[in-house]
């Protein structure tokens, strides 16, 4: 699953290292980082959050994000 993680503060991408080859790292909300990138498992996001802690990290957010999905109905004429 897709996930936002915010952060605060611009972190770059030498501190997240871990996150670069997972996570898009972006600058574009003042006074923080979003990463976005896909969470394998719980015990993937409870690393991430470990390795956040380890750094001194201030998490913001955590949010999952749900691909969108497209809902054209078709209709068939009888």
């Amino acid at each position: 699953d897709t996930h936002e993680i915010v952060l605060r503060g611009r972190l770059s991408g030498h501190v997240l290292g871990p996150f670069v080859d997972d996570f898009t790292i972006v600058h574009d909300l003042p006074g923080a980082t979003r990463l976005v990138g896909r969470v394998r498992d719980a015990s993937h996001l409870h690393g991430l959050v470990a390795y956040l802690a380890s750094i001194n990290a201030e998490l913001i957010a955590i949010t999952p994000i749900n691909p969108v999905i497209s809902t054209t109905t078709t209709r068939s004429t009888s």
